[in-house]
């Protein structure tokens, strides 16, 4: 059974960045970021494999940047240019082997992290 604990949310203004990290108790496969925001479904953000794989949400590209460190068993996402749409609770996800963008993909979870954007 592996833990997910996810850190580094917070409250910022548009257009400012956060960077949240994930640490994993073990070693993963794939690492992904997924989000949900009051009243909606939890979407898919970014993921990213042992083989350094990177998979992006469309409504992320060219802001949202995915990295891990494989050593540390940690996941990062840094977020630029953030946007009042972004804000959601922020879960880390991983999964032994494989891929996907679907939240059932996935076999691990943490808890989430509050990620709130004025404008």
């Amino acid at each position: 059974q592996v833990q997910l604990e996810e850190s580094g949310g917070g409250l910022v203004q548009a257009g400012a960045s956060l960077r949240l990290s994930c640490a994993a108790s073990g070693r993963t496969f794939t690492m992904a970021w997924f989000r949900q925001a009051p009243g909606k479904e939890r979407e898919f953000v970014a993921l990213l494999t042992w083989l350094s794989s990177i998979a992006y949400a469309d409504s992320v590209k060219g802001r949202f940047t995915i990295s891990r460190d494989n050593a540390k068993n940690t996941v990062y996402l840094q977020m630029n240019s953030l946007k009042p749409e972004d804000a959601a609770v922020y879960y880390c996800a991983a999964r032994n082997s494989g891929s996907g963008y679907k939240p059932g993909d996935y076999d691990y979870w943490g808890q989430g992290t509050q990620v709130t954007v004025s404008s």
